[in-house]
């Protein structure tokens, strides 16, 4: 019997890896691994060196006595501190896109609003090396940081990912043949004007989701997927989470709640020439007023007006020269 070499522990970490430290009050630095590179904290000094190579879960003490805990940030850790140049839909929704939109590995998605990336990289997740993501993003800058994120986490450009910068209207019928796509997943300010090509690119049976802000917006897809004719009564949904503290017998609520960032709205495509069953629904009281119906319908939503923060002047471009910062010092040692 041969002696067994020794080999890495498995997954060891590596040189350019993120990693996440967490003290133990529980506040979480991230930092990029590079040899002969120091972690300062005002209490200590801990050595790159003592990291790489090592497997995670590990606890590393600092010059000072202080113990850290080691390892890789968690999707949801990367998505909350990676570079943002517009915001990002957060984790309990991503979630939500993901089971409840039904997106399986192999699947085609379209995604439209890009943003800074977090989502894309939970719709590659879930379709696999077999399936594909095609975002398509008004903005060049909102792409570019998305594409240096998406590398960031996966560690480089996905093969099965593409960008398209350019509208979703005029893009999407050039890409994609009619009736070729699983899902759409829409974030965007105004998802309703671009159903008339996500309608001829859905197969039969396809899912489109929207993420969208304020309840005027919701309220206009709903209505305009209803009018399409062509698709599933839609499902409207907003999801919030509240945390627990619990310690012994000390067990009660958070104080602080993840509540509204923003509604879901899902709906199927039927069968070409097929109508949906009409849902049975109750009278109307009185009509709506004339300055309600003039602001459901105002030709442009703006990100002021819905409350979309987006990164602008010298944040835009220190965020587009953050994103993909990982890669290019992987790449430089």
């Amino acid at each position: 019997m041969t002696e067994a070499s020794h080999t890495e522990p498995r997954r060891a970490l590596k040189t350019g890896e993120k990693i996440q430290l967490t003290d133990p009050k529980g506040r979480m630095h991230t930092i990029v691994l590079a040899p002969g590179e120091l972690f300062h904290t005002h209490k200590g000094l801990i050595e790159h060196d003592d990291i790489i190579g090592r497997t995670e879960g590990i606890i590393v003490t600092n010059t000072g006595g202080i113990d850290f805990q080691i390892f890789r940030p968690r999707y949801e850790d990367f998505v909350l501190s990676m570079p943002r140049g517009a915001a990002v839909v957060y984790p309990k929704d991503s979630g939500l896109i993901v089971t409840l939109g039904d997106i399986f590995p192999g699947a085609v998605v379209v995604e439209a609003g890009v943003g800074s990336g977090a989502l894309s990289m939970a719709l590659l997740r879930a379709v696999g090396p077999t399936g594909g993501v095609h975002s398509f993003e008004l903005r060049e800058e909102f792409a570019h940081i998305a594409a240096g994120n998406i590398a960031d986490f996966f560690d480089g450009r996905p093969d099965n990912w593409s960008v398209t910068v350019g509208d979703l209207c005029d893009e999407l019928p050039a890409a994609h043949e009619p009736g070729t796509v699983d899902r759409v997943v829409l974030d965007m300010l105004t998802p309703w004007n671009t159903l008339e090509a996500v309608t001829e690119a859905l197969a039969p049976g396809g899912a489109v989701i929207a993420y969208v802000a304020t309840v005027p917006q919701l309220s206009r897809f709903v209505e305009a997927l209803r009018a399409t004719r062509c698709f599933s009564e839609p499902q409207s949904m907003e999801a919030m989470i509240r945390g627990w503290h619990v310690d012994g017998l000390a067990v009660r609520p958070d104080h602080r709640m993840i509540a509204h960032t923003g509604f879901l709205v899902m709906a199927r495509r039927m069968a070409p020439g097929v109508a949906p069953l009409e849902k049975k629904r109750r009278p109307q009281g009185s009509p709506a007023a004339s300055e309600d119906v003039d602001a459901w319908t105002q030709p442009e939503v703006t990100e002021e007006a819905v409350g979309a923060r987006v990164a602008k002047g010298k944040k835009l471009r220190r965020v587009m020269r953050e994103a993909g910062k990982r890669l290019d010092q992987k790449e430089d040692q």
